[in-house]
Protein backbone atom coordinates (compact mmCIF):
# COMPACT_ATOMS: atom_id res chain seq x y z
CA UNK A 1 0.00 0.00 0.00
CA UNK A 2 1.16 3.47 -0.58
CA UNK A 3 2.62 4.60 2.43
CA UNK A 4 0.63 8.79 2.04
CA UNK A 5 -2.35 6.35 1.86
CA UNK A 6 -1.79 4.09 4.65
CA UNK A 7 -0.77 7.20 7.37
CA UNK A 8 -4.15 8.84 5.83
CA UNK A 9 -6.16 5.52 6.64
CA UNK A 10 -4.18 4.97 9.87
CA UNK A 11 -5.46 8.07 11.20
CA UNK A 12 -9.22 7.47 10.20
CA UNK A 13 -8.65 4.37 12.36
CA UNK A 14 -7.49 5.71 14.75
CA UNK A 15 -10.50 8.23 15.76
CA UNK A 16 -12.13 4.32 15.06
CA UNK A 17 -9.97 2.84 17.86
CA UNK A 18 -8.86 0.24 15.82
CA UNK A 19 -5.45 1.67 15.18
CA UNK A 20 -2.98 -1.22 16.74
CA UNK A 21 -1.78 -3.24 14.02
CA UNK A 22 -2.25 -0.62 11.52
CA UNK A 23 -0.33 1.84 13.11
CA UNK A 24 2.90 -0.58 13.48
CA UNK A 25 2.75 -1.26 10.03
CA UNK A 26 2.80 2.59 9.30
CA UNK A 27 5.70 3.15 11.47
CA UNK A 28 7.28 0.29 10.00
CA UNK A 29 6.80 1.60 6.55
CA UNK A 30 8.12 5.06 7.72
CA UNK A 31 11.56 3.49 9.35
CA UNK A 32 12.12 1.16 6.02
CA UNK A 33 11.28 4.54 3.20
CA UNK A 34 14.28 6.50 5.80
CA UNK A 35 16.63 3.55 5.02
CA UNK A 36 19.20 3.55 2.89
CA UNK A 37 21.28 0.40 1.80
CA UNK A 38 24.05 0.83 -1.32
CA UNK A 39 26.92 -1.49 -2.12
CA UNK A 40 29.94 -0.41 -3.66
CA UNK A 41 32.31 -3.51 -5.67
CA UNK A 42 35.45 -3.02 -6.69
CA UNK A 43 37.29 -5.39 -9.16
CA UNK A 44 40.57 -3.35 -9.28
CA UNK A 45 42.89 -5.85 -7.75
CA UNK A 46 41.90 -9.15 -9.85
CA UNK A 47 45.44 -10.36 -9.23
CA UNK A 48 45.07 -10.76 -5.39
CA UNK A 49 41.19 -13.10 -6.28
CA UNK A 50 40.16 -10.34 -3.56
CA UNK A 51 36.60 -8.57 -4.21
CA UNK A 52 36.18 -5.25 -2.55
CA UNK A 53 32.85 -4.58 -0.83
CA UNK A 54 31.43 -1.41 0.75
CA UNK A 55 28.13 -1.25 2.46
CA UNK A 56 26.78 2.06 3.10
CA UNK A 57 23.60 1.82 5.67
CA UNK A 58 21.68 4.61 6.68
CA UNK A 59 19.04 5.51 8.90
CA UNK A 60 19.24 2.31 10.89
CA UNK A 61 17.93 3.07 14.57
CA UNK A 62 19.01 -0.47 16.51
CA UNK A 63 22.08 0.29 18.43
CA UNK A 64 23.31 -3.11 17.32
CA UNK A 65 22.96 -4.54 13.18
CA UNK A 66 23.62 -8.17 12.59
CA UNK A 67 25.40 -8.56 9.20
CA UNK A 68 24.98 -12.17 7.92
CA UNK A 69 26.52 -13.74 4.56
CA UNK A 70 24.16 -16.28 3.53
CA UNK A 71 25.28 -20.18 4.04
CA UNK A 72 24.20 -20.91 0.27
CA UNK A 73 22.55 -20.50 -3.08
CA UNK A 74 19.10 -20.82 -3.92
CA UNK A 75 19.32 -23.04 -6.60
CA UNK A 76 22.60 -25.19 -5.65
CA UNK A 77 20.90 -26.87 -2.71
CA UNK A 78 23.96 -27.70 -0.51
CA UNK A 79 25.42 -25.88 2.33
CA UNK A 80 27.99 -23.19 1.07
CA UNK A 81 30.87 -21.88 3.88
CA UNK A 82 30.60 -18.41 1.96
CA UNK A 83 31.52 -16.54 5.15
CA UNK A 84 35.18 -18.23 5.34
CA UNK A 85 35.94 -16.03 2.28
CA UNK A 86 35.42 -13.01 4.04
CA UNK A 87 38.63 -10.81 5.14
CA UNK A 88 39.51 -7.58 6.53
CA UNK A 89 35.96 -6.79 8.07
CA UNK A 90 35.74 -2.76 9.23
CA UNK A 91 32.60 -1.16 10.57
CA UNK A 92 32.71 2.64 10.62
CA UNK A 93 30.41 5.65 11.41
CA UNK A 94 29.56 8.55 9.39
CA UNK A 95 32.75 10.15 10.68
CA UNK A 96 35.12 7.54 9.56
CA UNK A 97 35.26 6.84 12.80
CA UNK A 98 35.73 2.86 13.29
CA UNK A 99 32.87 1.29 14.99
CA UNK A 100 33.16 -2.07 17.49
CA UNK A 101 31.87 -5.73 16.17
CA UNK A 102 32.48 -8.89 17.46
CA UNK A 103 31.56 -12.09 15.37
CA UNK A 104 28.70 -14.29 16.99
CA UNK A 105 28.36 -17.00 14.78
CA UNK A 106 30.27 -18.47 11.71
CA UNK A 107 27.92 -16.41 8.96
CA UNK A 108 27.32 -12.65 11.27
CA UNK A 109 29.04 -9.92 12.01
CA UNK A 110 27.46 -8.22 14.99
CA UNK A 111 28.30 -3.90 14.96
CA UNK A 112 27.69 -1.70 17.88
CA UNK A 113 26.37 1.90 16.54
CA UNK A 114 24.94 5.16 17.60
CA UNK A 115 21.10 4.97 16.53
CA UNK A 116 20.62 7.26 13.76
CA UNK A 117 24.06 7.27 11.99
CA UNK A 118 25.37 6.28 9.25
CA UNK A 119 27.39 2.65 9.19
CA UNK A 120 29.79 1.80 6.35
CA UNK A 121 31.21 -1.92 6.62
CA UNK A 122 33.77 -2.65 4.47
CA UNK A 123 35.43 -5.99 3.29
CA UNK A 124 36.93 -8.00 1.24
CA UNK A 125 35.80 -11.69 -0.37
CA UNK A 126 38.38 -14.04 -1.55
CA UNK A 127 37.07 -15.79 -5.12
CA UNK A 128 39.31 -18.14 -6.17
CA UNK A 129 37.23 -20.96 -7.30
CA UNK A 130 36.01 -21.21 -10.83
CA UNK A 131 32.34 -23.08 -10.46
CA UNK A 132 28.69 -21.81 -10.80
CA UNK A 133 27.51 -21.33 -7.08
CA UNK A 134 31.18 -19.34 -6.39
CA UNK A 135 32.45 -15.76 -6.80
CA UNK A 136 35.50 -15.46 -9.16
CA UNK A 137 38.24 -12.76 -9.98
CA UNK A 138 41.19 -12.71 -12.33
CA UNK A 139 42.71 -10.60 -15.22
CA UNK A 140 40.74 -11.57 -17.79
CA UNK A 141 36.82 -11.43 -15.89
CA UNK A 142 34.89 -11.34 -12.93
CA UNK A 143 32.00 -13.64 -11.72
CA UNK A 144 29.45 -12.02 -8.56
CA UNK A 145 27.53 -15.23 -6.92
CA UNK A 146 25.53 -12.93 -5.04
CA UNK A 147 24.76 -15.05 -1.90
CA UNK A 148 28.76 -15.48 -1.76
CA UNK A 149 29.29 -11.45 -1.78
CA UNK A 150 26.95 -9.41 -0.60
CA UNK A 151 25.86 -9.64 3.44
CA UNK A 152 22.40 -8.38 4.15
CA UNK A 153 21.37 -7.09 7.79
CA UNK A 154 19.31 -9.11 9.88
CA UNK A 155 15.38 -8.11 9.58
CA UNK A 156 16.03 -6.09 6.28
CA UNK A 157 15.95 -9.15 3.31
CA UNK A 158 12.75 -6.92 2.06
CA UNK A 159 14.36 -3.61 1.72
CA UNK A 160 15.65 -2.07 -1.43
CA UNK A 161 19.03 -2.02 -2.36
CA UNK A 162 21.12 -0.80 -5.12
CA UNK A 163 24.76 -1.70 -6.33
CA UNK A 164 27.84 0.25 -7.90
CA UNK A 165 30.19 -1.77 -9.54
CA UNK A 166 33.69 -0.91 -10.75
CA UNK A 167 35.11 -2.98 -13.12
CA UNK A 168 38.91 -3.66 -13.80
CA UNK A 169 40.31 -0.74 -16.00
CA UNK A 170 40.05 -2.20 -19.86
CA UNK A 171 36.88 -4.20 -19.15
CA UNK A 172 33.93 -3.60 -21.50
CA UNK A 173 31.27 -5.08 -20.35
CA UNK A 174 29.17 -5.02 -17.05
CA UNK A 175 26.20 -7.83 -17.76
CA UNK A 176 23.44 -8.86 -14.71
CA UNK A 177 19.51 -9.45 -14.45
CA UNK A 178 19.46 -6.55 -12.04
CA UNK A 179 17.67 -3.12 -13.22
CA UNK A 180 19.93 -0.72 -13.97
CA UNK A 181 19.72 2.84 -12.97
CA UNK A 182 20.13 4.78 -16.17
CA UNK A 183 21.83 7.92 -14.69
CA UNK A 184 25.15 6.07 -13.16
CA UNK A 185 27.47 4.07 -14.65
CA UNK A 186 27.62 -0.01 -13.72
CA UNK A 187 24.75 0.79 -11.38
CA UNK A 188 21.86 -1.02 -10.79
CA UNK A 189 19.25 -1.89 -7.91
CA UNK A 190 17.01 -4.69 -6.63
CA UNK A 191 13.26 -4.18 -4.74
CA UNK A 192 14.78 -6.55 -1.83
CA UNK A 193 17.53 -9.30 -0.93
CA UNK A 194 15.98 -11.94 -2.90
CA UNK A 195 16.12 -10.36 -6.20
CA UNK A 196 19.63 -9.34 -5.97
CA UNK A 197 20.62 -12.76 -4.57
CA UNK A 198 18.89 -14.19 -8.00
CA UNK A 199 20.83 -11.63 -9.77
CA UNK A 200 24.49 -12.58 -10.92
CA UNK A 201 27.01 -10.19 -12.17
CA UNK A 202 29.75 -11.28 -15.19
CA UNK A 203 32.24 -8.15 -15.92
CA UNK A 204 35.29 -8.81 -18.19
CA UNK A 205 35.88 -8.32 -21.61
CA UNK A 206 32.96 -9.89 -22.84
CA UNK A 207 31.25 -11.05 -26.56
CA UNK A 208 27.79 -10.37 -27.30
CA UNK A 209 25.48 -12.59 -29.63
CA UNK A 210 22.67 -10.76 -31.68
CA UNK A 211 19.89 -10.16 -29.06
CA UNK A 212 16.55 -12.12 -30.20
CA UNK A 213 12.89 -11.26 -29.08
CA UNK A 214 9.98 -13.74 -28.39
CA UNK A 215 6.85 -12.13 -28.08
CA UNK A 216 8.26 -9.04 -28.26
CA UNK A 217 10.39 -9.38 -24.97
CA UNK A 218 14.60 -9.19 -25.97
CA UNK A 219 16.67 -11.82 -24.95
CA UNK A 220 20.79 -11.22 -24.61
CA UNK A 221 23.56 -13.99 -24.62
CA UNK A 222 26.31 -12.67 -23.03
CA UNK A 223 29.78 -14.70 -22.10
CA UNK A 224 33.54 -15.18 -21.53
CA UNK A 225 35.83 -16.61 -24.37
CA UNK A 226 32.79 -18.24 -26.23
CA UNK A 227 35.02 -20.15 -28.85
CA UNK A 228 34.68 -20.49 -32.40
CA UNK A 229 31.16 -22.04 -33.09
CA UNK A 230 28.30 -21.07 -35.65
CA UNK A 231 26.95 -18.00 -33.67
CA UNK A 232 24.46 -17.08 -36.23
CA UNK A 233 22.97 -20.79 -36.01
CA UNK A 234 23.16 -21.01 -32.69
CA UNK A 235 21.14 -17.79 -31.98
CA UNK A 236 18.52 -19.09 -34.49
CA UNK A 237 18.45 -22.56 -32.34
CA UNK A 238 18.28 -20.80 -28.86
CA UNK A 239 15.25 -18.41 -29.86
CA UNK A 240 13.23 -21.89 -31.15
CA UNK A 241 13.77 -23.34 -27.73
CA UNK A 242 12.28 -20.11 -26.13
CA UNK A 243 9.55 -19.83 -28.07
CA UNK A 244 8.95 -23.72 -27.20
CA UNK A 245 9.35 -22.61 -23.40
CA UNK A 246 6.88 -19.84 -23.62
CA UNK A 247 4.85 -21.79 -25.42
CA UNK A 248 4.59 -24.44 -22.71
CA UNK A 249 3.19 -21.78 -20.37
CA UNK A 250 1.73 -19.21 -22.70
CA UNK A 251 3.24 -16.26 -20.68
CA UNK A 252 6.37 -14.19 -20.40
CA UNK A 253 6.90 -13.05 -16.63
CA UNK A 254 10.05 -11.15 -17.95
CA UNK A 255 10.58 -7.76 -19.26
CA UNK A 256 13.69 -9.41 -21.16
CA UNK A 257 16.29 -12.43 -20.29
CA UNK A 258 20.12 -12.52 -20.52
CA UNK A 259 22.06 -15.92 -20.86
CA UNK A 260 25.03 -15.71 -18.90
CA UNK A 261 28.25 -17.91 -19.85
CA UNK A 262 30.41 -17.66 -17.68
CA UNK A 263 33.86 -19.65 -18.96
CA UNK A 264 34.34 -23.70 -19.63
CA UNK A 265 33.51 -25.61 -17.04
CA UNK A 266 30.00 -27.85 -15.17
CA UNK A 267 27.22 -25.95 -13.69
CA UNK A 268 24.36 -23.61 -14.43
CA UNK A 269 21.70 -21.73 -11.89
CA UNK A 270 18.76 -20.75 -12.79
CA UNK A 271 16.91 -17.18 -12.37
CA UNK A 272 13.94 -15.58 -12.55
CA UNK A 273 15.08 -13.34 -15.67
CA UNK A 274 18.66 -14.78 -16.19
CA UNK A 275 20.42 -18.01 -16.15
CA UNK A 276 24.33 -18.58 -15.47
CA UNK A 277 25.94 -21.05 -17.34
CA UNK A 278 29.53 -23.06 -17.97
CA UNK A 279 29.72 -22.90 -21.28
CA UNK A 280 32.26 -23.44 -24.38
CA UNK A 281 31.85 -23.12 -28.12
CA UNK A 282 34.44 -26.04 -28.46
CA UNK A 283 32.15 -28.58 -27.18
CA UNK A 284 29.41 -27.83 -29.67
CA UNK A 285 31.71 -29.34 -32.82
CA UNK A 286 29.14 -32.33 -33.78
CA UNK A 287 25.65 -33.07 -33.43
CA UNK A 288 25.96 -34.44 -30.31
CA UNK A 289 27.76 -32.32 -28.33
CA UNK A 290 25.81 -29.41 -29.87
CA UNK A 291 22.16 -31.33 -28.82
CA UNK A 292 24.06 -31.59 -25.54
CA UNK A 293 24.63 -27.91 -24.57
CA UNK A 294 21.02 -26.82 -26.09
CA UNK A 295 19.78 -29.30 -23.67
CA UNK A 296 21.69 -27.82 -21.06
CA UNK A 297 20.68 -24.36 -21.83
CA UNK A 298 16.87 -25.53 -22.03
CA UNK A 299 17.06 -26.70 -18.87
CA UNK A 300 18.19 -23.40 -17.04
CA UNK A 301 16.01 -21.30 -19.20
CA UNK A 302 13.35 -23.73 -18.21
CA UNK A 303 13.92 -23.28 -14.44
CA UNK A 304 12.72 -19.53 -14.89
CA UNK A 305 9.09 -20.90 -14.73
CA UNK A 306 9.78 -24.37 -12.91
CA UNK A 307 11.35 -23.60 -9.62
CA UNK A 308 11.34 -20.01 -9.93
CA UNK A 309 8.02 -19.52 -9.96
CA UNK A 310 6.28 -23.19 -10.17
CA UNK A 311 7.74 -23.66 -6.99
CA UNK A 312 7.68 -26.09 -4.15
CA UNK A 313 6.23 -24.46 -0.99
CA UNK A 314 9.67 -24.78 0.96
CA UNK A 315 11.63 -22.69 -1.66
CA UNK A 316 10.53 -18.95 -0.90
CA UNK A 317 10.73 -17.18 1.22
CA UNK A 318 14.51 -18.35 1.35
CA UNK A 319 16.25 -18.91 4.90
CA UNK A 320 19.43 -18.14 3.82
CA UNK A 321 20.95 -19.25 7.51
CA UNK A 322 20.32 -23.03 6.94
CA UNK A 323 18.72 -25.75 4.75
CA UNK A 324 15.25 -25.12 2.88
CA UNK A 325 14.42 -28.94 2.66
CA UNK A 326 11.35 -30.07 0.45
CA UNK A 327 10.37 -33.56 -1.15
CA UNK A 328 9.45 -31.87 -4.34
CA UNK A 329 12.94 -31.48 -5.83
CA UNK A 330 12.01 -34.41 -8.20
CA UNK A 331 9.61 -32.05 -9.89
CA UNK A 332 11.70 -28.70 -9.84
CA UNK A 333 15.06 -30.78 -10.91
CA UNK A 334 13.71 -33.85 -12.71
CA UNK A 335 10.67 -32.91 -14.72
CA UNK A 336 13.17 -29.83 -16.03
CA UNK A 337 15.26 -31.95 -16.93
CA UNK A 338 11.99 -33.78 -18.93
CA UNK A 339 11.09 -30.75 -20.79
CA UNK A 340 14.93 -29.61 -21.72
CA UNK A 341 14.40 -32.71 -24.38
CA UNK A 342 10.92 -31.78 -24.96
CA UNK A 343 11.85 -28.05 -25.66
CA UNK A 344 14.89 -28.92 -28.24
CA UNK A 345 12.40 -31.86 -29.67
CA UNK A 346 9.55 -29.83 -30.38
CA UNK A 347 11.89 -26.76 -31.99
CA UNK A 348 12.97 -29.28 -34.37
CA UNK A 349 16.65 -29.60 -33.03
CA UNK A 350 15.79 -33.03 -31.95
CA UNK A 351 14.49 -36.37 -33.73
CA UNK A 352 11.78 -38.44 -32.25
CA UNK A 353 14.21 -41.28 -31.99
CA UNK A 354 17.04 -38.91 -30.24
CA UNK A 355 14.63 -37.72 -27.76
CA UNK A 356 13.29 -41.34 -26.89
CA UNK A 357 17.11 -42.34 -26.19
CA UNK A 358 17.49 -39.69 -23.80
CA UNK A 359 14.71 -41.20 -21.70
CA UNK A 360 16.14 -44.54 -21.93
CA UNK A 361 19.92 -43.58 -20.90
CA UNK A 362 18.26 -41.84 -18.04
CA UNK A 363 15.82 -45.12 -16.87
CA UNK A 364 19.04 -47.12 -17.64
CA UNK A 365 21.33 -45.21 -16.04
CA UNK A 366 18.60 -45.54 -12.39
CA UNK A 367 17.53 -48.98 -13.52
CA UNK A 368 21.35 -50.27 -12.80
CA UNK A 369 22.04 -48.79 -9.56
CA UNK A 370 21.00 -50.84 -6.51
CA UNK A 371 19.75 -47.69 -4.48
CA UNK A 372 16.36 -47.60 -6.83
CA UNK A 373 15.33 -50.48 -4.21
CA UNK A 374 16.28 -48.44 -1.08
CA UNK A 375 15.53 -44.03 -1.43
CA UNK A 376 12.74 -43.02 -3.22
CA UNK A 377 12.41 -40.30 -5.87
CA UNK A 378 10.49 -37.73 -2.70
CA UNK A 379 13.61 -39.36 -0.51
CA UNK A 380 16.38 -38.39 -2.93
CA UNK A 381 14.92 -34.88 -3.02
CA UNK A 382 14.61 -34.55 0.76
CA UNK A 383 18.20 -35.37 1.12
CA UNK A 384 19.84 -33.64 -1.47
CA UNK A 385 21.19 -31.61 0.89
CA UNK A 386 23.52 -34.43 2.33
CA UNK A 387 23.38 -36.66 -0.23
CA UNK A 388 23.94 -34.42 -3.33
CA UNK A 389 22.17 -33.98 -6.44
CA UNK A 390 23.51 -37.14 -7.84
CA UNK A 391 23.02 -39.15 -4.73
CA UNK A 392 25.28 -40.11 -2.07
CA UNK A 393 26.21 -44.33 -2.16
CA UNK A 394 25.38 -45.71 -5.18
CA UNK A 395 23.92 -48.82 -3.37
CA UNK A 396 21.51 -46.71 -1.39
CA UNK A 397 20.27 -43.71 -2.74
CA UNK A 398 19.49 -42.35 -6.38
CA UNK A 399 19.62 -39.21 -9.00
CA UNK A 400 15.96 -37.33 -9.02
CA UNK A 401 18.31 -36.09 -12.29
CA UNK A 402 17.74 -40.13 -13.83
CA UNK A 403 14.03 -41.24 -12.46
CA UNK A 404 12.46 -37.64 -12.04
CA UNK A 405 12.18 -37.12 -16.44
CA UNK A 406 11.59 -40.92 -16.42
CA UNK A 407 8.62 -40.57 -13.88
CA UNK A 408 7.83 -37.34 -16.05
CA UNK A 409 7.33 -39.57 -19.16
CA UNK A 410 5.20 -42.06 -17.75
CA UNK A 411 2.96 -39.47 -15.97
CA UNK A 412 2.65 -37.42 -19.27
CA UNK A 413 1.64 -40.51 -21.20
CA UNK A 414 -0.90 -41.28 -18.28
CA UNK A 415 -2.30 -38.51 -18.65
CA UNK A 416 -2.86 -37.74 -22.54
CA UNK A 417 -4.09 -41.42 -22.52
CA UNK A 418 -6.68 -40.83 -19.91
CA UNK A 419 -7.91 -37.50 -21.69
CA UNK A 420 -8.11 -39.15 -24.94
CA UNK A 421 -4.97 -36.97 -26.00
CA UNK A 422 -6.51 -34.14 -25.27
CA UNK A 423 -4.69 -32.64 -22.01
CA UNK A 424 -0.91 -33.43 -21.36
CA UNK A 425 1.87 -32.43 -18.51
CA UNK A 426 1.93 -28.91 -20.24
CA UNK A 427 -1.53 -28.48 -18.90
CA UNK A 428 -0.46 -29.64 -15.35
CA UNK A 429 2.50 -26.97 -15.52
CA UNK A 430 -0.13 -24.14 -16.92
CA UNK A 431 -2.27 -25.01 -13.97
CA UNK A 432 0.19 -24.78 -11.72
CA UNK A 433 1.32 -21.61 -13.05
CA UNK A 434 -2.02 -20.02 -13.32
CA UNK A 435 -2.92 -21.07 -9.83
CA UNK A 436 0.03 -20.74 -7.15
CA UNK A 437 2.58 -18.09 -8.87
CA UNK A 438 0.02 -16.13 -10.48
CA UNK A 439 -3.35 -15.92 -8.35
CA UNK A 440 -2.07 -17.24 -4.91
CA UNK A 441 1.68 -15.72 -5.36
CA UNK A 442 3.24 -19.07 -3.00
CA UNK A 443 4.42 -22.62 -3.79
CA UNK A 444 2.19 -25.35 -4.12
CA UNK A 445 2.52 -28.07 -1.81
CA UNK A 446 3.37 -31.98 -2.85
CA UNK A 447 -0.84 -32.71 -1.89
CA UNK A 448 -1.22 -29.69 -4.51
CA UNK A 449 0.76 -31.04 -7.01
CA UNK A 450 -0.65 -34.16 -7.46
CA UNK A 451 -4.41 -33.42 -6.97
CA UNK A 452 -3.29 -31.08 -10.28
CA UNK A 453 -2.25 -33.72 -12.01
CA UNK A 454 -5.17 -36.21 -11.18
CA UNK A 455 -7.45 -32.98 -11.49
CA UNK A 456 -6.31 -32.58 -15.04
CA UNK A 457 -6.03 -36.33 -15.87
CA UNK A 458 -9.25 -36.72 -14.71
CA UNK A 459 -8.79 -40.20 -12.97
CA UNK A 460 -6.69 -40.89 -10.01
CA UNK A 461 -3.12 -41.59 -10.63
CA UNK A 462 -2.08 -43.38 -7.35
CA UNK A 463 0.46 -45.87 -9.38
CA UNK A 464 2.39 -42.91 -10.54
CA UNK A 465 2.76 -41.84 -7.24
CA UNK A 466 3.99 -45.02 -6.05
CA UNK A 467 6.77 -43.98 -8.12
CA UNK A 468 7.28 -41.13 -6.39
CA UNK A 469 7.06 -41.88 -2.54
CA UNK A 470 7.79 -45.80 -2.34
CA UNK A 471 10.67 -47.82 -4.14
CA UNK A 472 7.58 -49.50 -6.18
CA UNK A 473 9.52 -50.75 -9.65
CA UNK A 474 7.72 -48.19 -12.12
CA UNK A 475 5.72 -50.56 -14.93
CA UNK A 476 7.04 -49.16 -18.34
CA UNK A 477 5.66 -51.40 -20.70
CA UNK A 478 2.03 -50.30 -19.33
CA UNK A 479 2.54 -46.69 -19.61
CA UNK A 480 4.77 -46.32 -22.80
CA UNK A 481 2.07 -48.59 -24.58
CA UNK A 482 -0.20 -45.21 -24.08
CA UNK A 483 2.20 -43.60 -26.57
CA UNK A 484 2.31 -46.84 -28.78
CA UNK A 485 5.90 -47.43 -27.32
CA UNK A 486 7.53 -50.49 -26.19
CA UNK A 487 10.67 -50.93 -23.97
CA UNK A 488 13.81 -53.77 -24.77
CA UNK A 489 15.71 -55.55 -22.17
CA UNK A 490 18.25 -53.02 -22.94
CA UNK A 491 15.79 -50.41 -21.53
CA UNK A 492 15.86 -48.72 -24.99
CA UNK A 493 12.35 -47.60 -26.36
CA UNK A 494 10.86 -47.80 -29.71
CA UNK A 495 7.79 -47.53 -31.59
CA UNK A 496 5.39 -50.41 -31.13
CA UNK A 497 4.68 -51.78 -34.91
CA UNK A 498 0.69 -52.26 -33.93
CA UNK A 499 -1.12 -49.71 -32.21
CA UNK A 500 -4.74 -48.63 -32.12
CA UNK A 501 -6.11 -44.98 -33.05
CA UNK A 502 -5.58 -43.36 -29.67
CA UNK A 503 -2.23 -44.66 -29.15
CA UNK A 504 -1.28 -44.01 -32.53
CA UNK A 505 -2.25 -40.37 -31.94
CA UNK A 506 -0.23 -39.73 -28.58
CA UNK A 507 2.98 -41.11 -30.32
CA UNK A 508 2.37 -38.74 -32.99
CA UNK A 509 1.84 -35.47 -31.10
CA UNK A 510 4.19 -36.61 -28.31
CA UNK A 511 7.13 -37.03 -30.63
CA UNK A 512 6.49 -34.65 -33.31
CA UNK A 513 3.93 -31.55 -32.43
CA UNK A 514 5.24 -28.47 -30.70
CA UNK A 515 3.32 -26.99 -28.04
CA UNK A 516 0.39 -25.11 -27.80
CA UNK A 517 -0.89 -23.24 -25.02
CA UNK A 518 -4.10 -23.48 -24.11
CA UNK A 519 -6.59 -20.80 -24.35
CA UNK A 520 -7.01 -19.43 -20.71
Amino acid sequence: MNLTKLVIISLILQLLGQTDNLMEQTNKAIAQQNISLHYTLSLDDPGTHRIHINFHCSGLSAPVIDFKMPAWMPGYYQLLDYAKNVGNFHATDDHGHELGWTKTGPNTWRVAHPAGSKVTITYDVTASQAFVAQPWLDSTHAYIAPAGVFMYIDGLLQHEISVEVKPWSGWNTVATGLEAIKTKPHTYQAPDFDVLYDCPILAGNLEKLPTFTVNSKPHYFIGHRLGEFDKQQFTEDLKKIVEQGVAVIGDIPYGDYTFLAIGAGPGGIEHLNSSTIGFSGSSMKDRQGRQRMLCFIAHEYFHHYNVKRIRPIALGPFDYQRENRTDQLWVSEGLTVYYEYMLVARAGLMTGEELLHHFSSDIAAYEKEPGRLYQSLAQASESTWSDGPFGGKKDSSISYYQKGPAVGLLLDLAIRHHTGNKRSLDDVMRTLYEVYYKKEKRGFTGDEFRNTCETIAGTALTEIFDYVYTTKEPDYAKYLAYGGLGMDDNFRIYPLPATDTLQAAIRRSYLTAPSTPRPQ
